[in-house]
């Protein structure tokens, strides 16, 4: 019992190292000792299920990229798994900005969480399919995507209006909104293949929209992280 206790501890401690020293063990207890006794750090799940869909994501198309040459059996596999982590990356960006922004809101909360969750499934579920793979359905994938991403509209309209006179709920926002727009702007340069459609030959190697693409991906998922740091310290900081 000493040992699985022991365990469970050091693997809280092992998650805490990605955060910043002041989300950090460490850090949370000296903030404790700022705040009321009774206050306790809220639960970290939505976050670390963020980042989890991020690395997930990443990870399944950096081995897409590495095995898809392989052959043409191991292409079919990895380009689905490819899309899968992208949905992942897209339903798990939801999860720290709904869960945080409605906690003291039940109904909301979960009403949103298990649509983004179910949305994510189907979508999921829906690039496995054998026909989805197809070059004219380029257009399709990237739209699926981009309507899964839309569907936050939403609650962040919702948090506005819930939290109006709370100012991390505009920081929050304008981070969201810059994280939407890297994504979009993403998707846009995959649909379109620019520049390579302008110059054909000039960025076989470097340059082509597929690769800003990834580049865009990255820089959504690092602005969505500093979006969940934000709430960390308010909730926090003011529970409910």
């Amino acid at each position: 019992m000493r040992h699985l206790m022991y365990g469970r501890w050091a693997l809280v401690e092992l998650l805490t190292n990605c955060l910043p020293e002041q989300f950090s063990l460490n850090g949370l207890k000296d903030d404790m000792n700022m705040v009321s006794p009774l206050m306790q750090p809220i639960t970290r799940w939505p976050f670390y299920a963020f980042l989890g869909g991020a690395m997930f994501c990443l990870l399944a198309s950096s081995t897409c990229h590495l095995l898809t040459c392989h052959s043409q059996r191991l292409s079919y596999i990895m380009l689905r798994i490819d899309y899968a982590g992208i949905a992942a990356l897209i339903a798990t960006s939801f999860y720290p900005p709904v869960y945080y922004s409605f906690m003291c809101n039940p109904f909301f909360c979960y009403l949103y969480l298990g649509f983004i969750t179910l949305m994510g499934i189907a979508t999921i579920v829906f690039s496995l399919l054998p026909f989805f793979q197809k070059s004219e359905f380029r257009k399709y994938r990237a739209s699926l995507f981009f309507l899964m991403g839309f569907s936050g509209v939403a609650p962040i309209i919702h948090k506005l209006i819930l939290h109006k006179h709370q100012p991390e709920a505009l920081q929050t926002t304008g981070y969201e909104i810059l994280m939407g727009v890297l994504y979009g702007l993403g998707a846009a340069i995959y649909v379109t293949r620019i520049p390579e459609r302008w110059m054909p030959g000039k960025f076989d190697i470097a340059g082509h929209s597929h690769q800003l693409f990834h580049i865009l991906v990255v820089a959504g998922a690092y602005t969505h992280y500093h979006d969940g740091l934000i709430y960390l310290r308010w909730r926090d900081s003011q529970g409910c």
